[in-house]
């Protein structure tokens, strides 16, 4: 399994960016496809789920801000994160059905001004 997420950066609050997660090596469109974030010092928190059928699940802390959604051609999954405030800063991973053993190297997010 291999996982590469990209997309990353330094953004201001209320700003958005839009993650990617390139996968390969196991049947990407037969998976769930989950994101989580570690924040400096805290533990890997759940943030969105993505079913093989379509359904869409989120934490509560990113619900009605975030967006997961996946190119099954193209192997990707996407976190398209809007309203983004100063706790979103973590740096966010991505994994078949919350596999988090599995993650890669992440992407850092930092939310400042």
């Amino acid at each position: 399994v291999q996982l590469v997420e990209s997309g990353g950066g330094l953004v201001q609050p209320g700003g958005s960016l839009r993650l990617s997660c390139s996968a390969s090596g196991f049947t990407f469109s037969t998976y769930t496809m989950s994101w989580a974030r570690q924040a400096p010092g805290k533990g890997l928190e759940w943030v969105s789920d993505i079913y093989s059928d379509g359904r869409k699940y989120y934490a509560d802390s990113v619900k009605g801000r975030f967006t997961i959604s996946r190119d099954i051609p193209k192997n990707t999954v996407y976190l398209q994160m809007n309203n983004l405030k100063p706790e979103d800063t973590a740096v966010y991973y991505c994994v078949p059905g919350r596999s988090w053993a599995l993650r890669g190297q992440g992407t850092q997010v930092t939310v400042s001004s």
